[in-house]
């Protein structure tokens, strides 16, 4: 496997890259492809320096992180009163809004999907309330929790990314 370590480290290192970017975009699932990195870097360094226990640690950041994201945005939301309904609207406003602009890479991506999700959440609730007010908060409160989730995940990244440079180069 040592013949493949450059390879494979260069793979690695362009994951924990994209991992890091991830982090704050939100269509690239970052601490995933953290994770991946470090397993691609540690496979071709045959696993002496990085082993499974920081390997299963660094998944479990991987959940915690995945898991947060959802739970932030969701009870940001819902702690403003937003309903079940317009969350599950929200969502499938960015998975449409992140296709229908995915013709701009990376950026349309990213403005595709949050305006999906905002302009998804304003209505449903609108619809379901009648009241712009109650529609603007709603959006507002997802946006905080949007941003909220969006420097948790940074955290964890940022902690993963130390972990493995600390297991890799010290």
């Amino acid at each position: 496997m040592q013949d493949l370590f450059p390879v494979l480290a260069a793979i690695g290192y362009l994951f924990i890259f994209l991992g890091l970017v991830g982090a704050v975009v939100p269509v690239l699932p970052g601490p995933v492809f953290i994770w991946i990195g470090t397993f691609l870097w540690a496979w071709g360094d045959g696993f002496a320096r990085i082993g499974w226990p920081t390997l299963l640690l660094l998944g479990v950041l991987t959940v915690i992180a995945w898991g947060s994201d959802l739970a932030l945005t969701a009870l940001t939301s819902r702690r403003s009163g937003t309903g079940w309904r317009s969350i599950g609207v929200a969502i499938l406003g960015g998975l449409a809004g992140a296709a229908v602009l995915s013709v701009i890479p990376i950026i349309g991506t990213v403005i595709g999907a949050l305006l999906g999700a905002v302009t998804g959440l304003w209505y449903m609730e609108y619809q379901e309330k009648g009241d712009r007010e109650a529609a603007t908060r709603a959006v507002r409160a997802y946006l905080g929790g949007f941003l909220l989730a969006m420097l948790v995940e940074l955290g964890i990244a940022i902690l993963m990314i130390t972990i493995f440079a600390t297991q890799a180069f010290l």
